[in-house]
């Protein structure tokens, strides 16, 4: 491996790209934990009888405010302390409580371990993503964010096949403790990992404390001087809207669409693993190459698949179960999930210094789980609840609808984050290169 005179990556050995499948799979494993209590919605909602509130906020804010507000500190502790140790503890702690979790009889034992599982999940992104901008140089990093990131679609396709498959022979309560064993197992290795060295490009003028003041004016430093990042950040909150909504999605295809449980499960994983997996090869070469051809920041890649997409995801909320359009609906719907993550990370990195990216990482991870996802099960979970009892025939159908129009508004976020990104680029890596 060589590099720059500032200390970036030039080139990439198979170690790198060995160790990059290595933390993939442990964010498959993150996700399959994260997906588990959704996946299992039609077995833990009836036997633990939960209402769609108290379900929307174990999936959605219970889960996801420890998860977010802890990230934003563990991506600030993830530039100053080794980062293969601190995913090796958070590791073991998330696959410790999803055991814990296995065992519980209400909503109360469930809600606890799903508090502190989200401090254990929230660090492996910043801390992955830090690595991954330390290992392979910028002109790749749309696709190495990619292929780390094909560990959400795949992660929920695995939580879908462990429904689907697993659930007869084990109960949901048996993988629950299976997993857990799992992630123990891989903590454990992970603690054996040396760190990758950090390389010194574009580290000056950025605060070192990790206390919330020094958090927050770092953050708005770097957000005022990148009129794109801001942009992009904001687009990924609307883009999450409907994926928070999208926790209820099981219940809505057997409630409202007639499918069997087991086997909507299995129809579900088949998708989200290979509409999830095409989406974050198109989304993360694609964002890459489009750059390159174009000038133009990989968010506007990203905004017109979007548009392309419109149509197919807008349908699929309409037509009934047996419409091949619903079918394509589920594939396209996973598909733009796993384009999204290659071209949002990838410009947070290329916009941030290398020592703050880690801190980066936590907040976008913050705002697209908290003011995204977080609001959006949870509202979801109210508003479906509501249109029940107010009567409405499918409760479940104009929710999705709805979140679903919501997240388009994205797209225009997006354009202009685009648009803005070259421009920022250069001013951002010209005021840090002054102090190197």
């Amino acid at each position: 491996m060589t590099r720059t005179v500032q200390g970036e990556v030039a080139s990439v050995r198979g170690r790198d790209v060995g160790f990059l499948l290595f933390l993939t799979f442990l964010n498959v494993v993150n996700y399959i934990d994260r997906q588990l209590l959704a996946g299992f919605a039609n077995w833990i909602v009836p036997e633990l009888e939960l209402t769609n509130t108290q379900f929307g906020l174990l999936t959605g804010l219970i889960f996801i405010f420890f998860y977010a507000i802890m990230g934003l500190f563990m991506g600030a502790l993830a530039d100053r302390v080794n980062r293969t140790r601190l995913i090796a503890f958070g590791l073991g702690l998330w696959s410790v409580l999803t055991v814990v979790s296995g065992a519980a009889r209400g909503f109360v034992s469930l809600a606890i371990p799903r508090m502190f599982i989200g401090v254990g999940e929230s660090i492996l992104t910043p801390a992955s993503i830090s690595l991954i901008g330390d290992r392979f140089p910028a002109h790749w990093r749309g696709l190495a964010v990619g292929v780390f990131g094909a560990g959400v679609p795949i992660g929920i396709a695995g939580s879908m096949f462990v429904v689907a498959y697993l659930e007869p022979y084990l109960g949901w309560r048996g993988c629950f403790y299976a997993l857990g064993g799992v992630g123990v197992v891989l903590a454990l290795m992970m603690s054996l990992i040396k760190e990758t060295p950090r390389h010194q490009a574009m580290t000056h003028k950025v605060e070192a404390g990790i206390s919330l003041p020094a958090i927050i004016k770092t953050l708005k430093t770097l957000i005022a001087a990148s009129p794109a990042l801001g942009y992009t950040v904001l687009g990924s909150i609307v883009f999450a809207f409907v994926l928070g909504a999208g926790t209820f999605e099981q219940l809505w295809f057997v409630e409202e669409r007639g499918f069997d449980r087991t086997e909507v499960a299995r129809i579900t994983a088949w998708m989200a693993i290979s509409g999830g997996v095409i989406g974050n090869f198109v989304g993360g070469v694609g964002g890459d190459l489009f750059l390159r051809w174009t000038g133009i920041g990989r968010p506007t890649f990203l905004a017109l698949v979007m548009i392309i997409l419109a149509p197919i995801n807008i349908a699929y909320r309409l037509v009934d179960g047996d419409s091949v359009w619903f079918l394509v609906g589920i594939f396209t719907t996973f598909f733009q999930l796993g384009c999204f993550y290659g071209p949002a990370f990838a410009t947070m990195q290329d916009l941030v210094p290398a020592n703050a990216r880690g801190m980066m990482t936590g907040f976008l991870v913050l705002t697209i789980q908290l003011a995204g996802v977080g609001i959006g099960v949870t509202s979801g979970g109210v508003l479906i609840d509501w249109l029940q009892s107010s009567g409405n025939d499918s409760p479940y159908s104009t929710a999705l609808f709805l979140f679903t129009m919501i997240s388009l508004i994205s797209i225009p976020l997006f354009l202009m984050a685009g648009h803005r990104f070259e421009r920022d680029r250069q001013a951002v890596q010209a005021q840090y290169s002054e102090k190197a």
